[in-house]
């Protein structure tokens, strides 16, 4: 009614919507005085919010909009975060259930230890490694992500893509020794843990995928044929799904900054305490080994 009286009278309008003009003009002279504190308060929150959520590529939901807010130093309830986001009708990406299928139904699979033991987080960095295939699709057709995952830190650590997904293809990523394993300032595990997943070919002999039964290389490496598929759920649903590429180039363009800079140094984890991989792996680092904190 406010934009329209210019060019309608205010007493048809109020006929036509059913309200009364005395409404109306109480409304516009709320609206002409100055907000109350508790309104510019709230005002404020929202921007914050709003600002947070637009930053997060439109992905975080309220647990991790409110754990940014209180690591620029907001202090606020979560629930008041929550009920902002639903105000201004902000909802953030709920990930999905990620089910591979690693094995050949009716076909005999060769065993293979869970050295993990289901238990990733093995007390420290470079205790357990994951590694997996992901399909990605492009207008030129499909291209294949293999990514090596730290199991205490959750930071991808190498990763590869080609149009292929040949064992040279997990090689790569998987290099002895790597950078990231050079310039760890930790000691090195006497046995580091490689683990294994991937919805990638399978053959029939071992049921399992063609690509990681080839050979595990590499100093004091064990292999297992688990890995939590996470990692995978996390691209898929964050950003695979919302994206599409017209060539394989841009893909692994984009591919490249995900992972660098929005998955390991900027996304906060909910199992690292809402904070980003690389500065999980900073704090390691800066504090005495009684107070380092384990990944949940």
């Amino acid at each position: 009614m406010a934009q329209e009286k210019t060019n309608y009278k205010v007493k048809r309008m109020a006929r036509l919507l059913g309200v009364s003009r005395s409404g109306f003009y109480a409304w516009a002279a709320r609206q002409a005085r100055e907000p109350s504190p508790r309104r510019r308060e709230r005002d404020d929150l929202d921007a914050n919010v709003r600002k947070v959520f637009t930053e997060s590529d439109e992905v975080y939901g309220a647990p991790r909009v409110h754990a940014q807010l209180a690591r620029e130093g907001m202090t606020v309830d979560r629930k008041t975060v929550a009920k902002s986001m639903l105000r201004q009708g902000l909802e953030g990406i709920s990930p999905k259930k990620f089910s591979p299928v690693t094995t050949l139904p009716g076909v005999e699979a060769r065993t293979i230890p869970d050295r993990a033991q289901r238990a990733w987080d093995q007390g420290g960095r470079n205790r357990c490694w994951f590694s997996g295939i992901t399909y990605l699709r492009t207008g030129e057709g499909w291209v294949y992500l293999a990514a090596v995952t730290d199991g205490h830190s959750r930071r991808i650590i190498g990763w590869a893509m080609d149009t292929h997904m040949h064992t040279d293809l997990v090689e790569r990523p998987c290099a002895w020794p790597t950078p990231y394993a050079v310039s760890c300032p930790m000691m090195w595990c006497s046995t580091l843990i490689v683990g294994a997943s991937s919805p990638a070919n399978r053959c029939t002999e071992c049921a399992r995928t063609c690509t990681y039964c080839s050979r595990w290389a590499g100093p004091g490496c064990v292999g297992t044929m688990r890995w939590p598929q996470s990692v995978w759920a996390t691209l898929k649903t964050e950003f695979y799904d919302r994206c599409t590429w017209p060539t394989r180039a841009e893909a692994r363009q984009a591919v490249a900054r995900w992972i660098e800079v929005v998955y390991n140094r900027r996304r906060l984890h909910s199992s690292l305490g809402y904070v980003p991989p690389v500065e999980f792996e900073m704090n390691l680092f800066n504090k005495p080994a009684a107070e380092v904190p384990k990944a949940a």
